[in-house]
């Protein structure tokens, strides 16, 4: 799980990496601004579908691992703790598994 921050616009998203390349990223997962709806919508079980995005290279400015700092959780473990789910498994069955080349999709 990663949080990637993105230029012009500005814009924050937390989810699993689909792919990295010279070209951009993929990613599955929400906008930050709409991580507590997400959360809410798993523990309430609301059908939703998290959003499979490409972003070009040029609008990554940074991705970070999302990781807790200090005391403070990360947004993975708060997912986690609030809903009793591990994020990357809700999102890659809401989302689109990742495919890596020789090996089989379950």
């Amino acid at each position: 799980m990663v949080v990637a921050t993105l230029g012009n616009p500005r814009e924050k998203f937390w989810g699993a990496v689909l792919s990295l390349a010279s070209e951009g990223l993929s990613l599955c997962g929400v906008e930050i601004a709409s991580f507590e709806d997400l959360v809410r919508m798993v523990k309430e079980e609301e059908p939703f579908t998290a959003s499979v995005i490409f972003f070009p290279m040029h609008r990554v400015e940074r991705i970070e691992l999302d990781l807790p700092d200090g005391s403070i959780p990360s947004l993975s473990q708060r997912f986690t703790s609030k809903t009793g789910l591990a994020p990357a498994d809700v999102l890659m069955v809401h989302g689109v598994a990742p495919s890596v080349p020789g090996e089989a999709r379950e």
